[in-house]
């Protein structure tokens, strides 16, 4: 074989696949359930809120929210702005290659599939808890966490296999419960007037509520709950009309989450009271039932049943979005499979047009990411879902920061987009937003995965590990690929 035969072989076995996803299978609603789902707003408050209010700023944890969600509005002009001329199942993979070169793409792509597949583990171990929890409460079975764990994988390997439209439907069912039940305790608690010191406006949203106490922390825990709206460019091959639909479902999931979250929390506050709400989160994480904090104005709104309910509730908040990041993880594999940045088998779709090699994959990861912990005895909640759910939001604004950073090169070198708000100042005031968000979360990152130093030592190691293994595999693939690499 002569080296012009061999170079055209291996320009060949490089070249994208032309596997496509499901075309037009998704809307607007569709693409918001599953963002939605991502973000888990049952577990995002339970996780979230207590521990803001008492750490954190104290009744300026609302404040927070608002501030959360204006930057990642920021951040999301400019991705929006891209996704009109970048539209592929990568998302930030694709982005940042496009705009700072494959090799940074590369680099950006393990950290998302990183994030994707630890965020899921997190979920599966609190999941796993509460699951077992249930059923020692409700039946004479005591069946470990990790049993329930495993179960709930293949279905979710079952569920992921069977389409994008039967994702979006259970999804639908699951968010739909959860967010019914925060939003009218909300609603009707703001109509009554609050609680015993009234809405206290002032005390949840004035300068000096959302500057006491430690701010850092309430706007690290805030940044962590918008986990998983990107998911709206994830899903834009499979969207209908993508470029009408992935910027309408990403502004609209930004806007509804950073609501949401910022008058759930208001509500729950004000039903102790501002000045009573920081002792009473403190003591319930002083319990080990933080979830109380939030069950139990709840309850008093709506009676004790909702006490038998909110746990289950819970439970399919952590399985909706274990889907969502299951969907979302195979997705990064196809697309890395359809590039030859791995192996091209992960680019193969089932009858259905799902990745059925990369959900396969995936699930794979999942079992290989959960199993030592149970083989080591850890503790679910306190280690799995700690250590996991910090190590992916740390991860995902890494992506966030370099997906702002492209946006601005991109636009810089290929004038196709001249609003300048759109294209530079406002991916740049994200950027800067981000970088004050990724100093928080490291400073306070031993609060937020409640471990200790060592521990998050080598977790935020993790993170760069992972984005120099992407970079080299990059190099190495180009050095298999091109005969005269050096």
């Amino acid at each position: 074989m002569d080296s012009q035969t061999a170079s055209a072989e291996r320009t060949v076995r490089d070249a994208p696949t032309t596997a496509t996803l499901k075309p037009n299978a998704l809307g607007v609603l569709g693409i918001l359930f599953f963002v939605l789902s991502g973000q888990a707003p049952l577990t995002g408050i339970a996780g979230a809120a207590p521990i803001s209010v008492a750490l954190g700023n104290g009744s300026g944890t609302p404040a927070a929210y608002l501030l959360a969600g204006a930057v990642i509005l920021l951040f999301s002009v400019g991705f929006v702005a891209m996704g009109r001329h970048v539209v592929d199942a990568g998302a930030f993979y694709t982005y940042i290659g496009t705009g700072l070169g494959r090799t940074a793409g590369a680099g950006s792509a393990s950290v998302a599939l990183f994030a994707y597949c630890v965020i899921q583990a997190a979920m599966y171990g609190l999941y796993g808890s509460i699951v077992s929890g249930l059923v020692a409460d409700h039946t004479p079975l005591h069946v470990p966490w990790w049993v329930c764990t495993l179960v709930t994988m293949a279905v979710v390997q079952a569920l992921g296999s069977a389409g994008i439209e039967m994702g979006a439907r259970v999804l639908a069912v699951f968010v739909l419960a959860e967010f019914s039940i925060l939003l009218v305790f909300g609603l009707v608690t703001l109509f009554k007037g609050g609680g015993p010191e009234g809405l206290g406006v002032a005390d949840s949203f004035s300068p000096a509520a959302a500057l006491q106490g430690a701010p850092g922390v309430a706007v690290m825990f805030a940044v962590a709950s918008m986990f998983g709206f990107e998911a709206t460019a994830i899903y834009g091959e499979e969207a209908k009309e993508p470029k009408k639909t992935v910027p309408r479902a990403t502004y609209l999931s930004v806007i509804v989450v950073t609501v949401f979250f910022a008058l759930t929390s208001w509500m729950l506050i004000s039903a102790y009271g501002a000045s009573k709400a920081p002792a009473a989160a403190g003591t319930a994480l002083a319990s080990g039932d933080s979830a109380g904090f939030v069950f139990a104005p709840i309850a008093g709104q709506f009676g004790g049943w909702i006490n038998d309910v909110l746990p289950i509730l819970l439970a399919t908040s952590l399985f909706a979005g274990i889907l969502t990041f299951h969907n979302s993880a195979n997705r990064y594999l196809f697309s890395l499979g359809r590039d030859r940045q791995l192996p091209v088998c992960l680019c193969r779709l089932n009858s259905r047009l799902a990745p059925w090699t990369a959900g396969c994959v995936q699930t794979v990861i999942a079992v290989l990411l959960v199993v030592p912990f149970a083989l080591a005895g850890k503790d679910p909640v306190l280690t799995l879902f700690s250590w996991f759910s910090g190590l992916a939001v740390l991860a995902m604004m890494l992506l966030y920061l370099l997906t702002s950073v492209s946006v601005v090169v991109f636009f810089r070198r290929r004038r196709v987009d001249g609003r300048m708000w759109n294209t530079l100042i406002a991916p740049v005031l994200g950027a800067l937003g981000l970088a004050g968000a990724i100093w928080l979360i490291l400073a306070n990152f031993t609060t937020l995965i409640g471990g200790e130093a060592s521990t998050a030592f080598w977790l935020v190691l993790s993170v760069p590990v992972v984005l120099a293994l992407g970079v080299a595999n990059e190099r190495l693939r180009r050095r298999r690929t091109t005969p005269d690499a050096r």
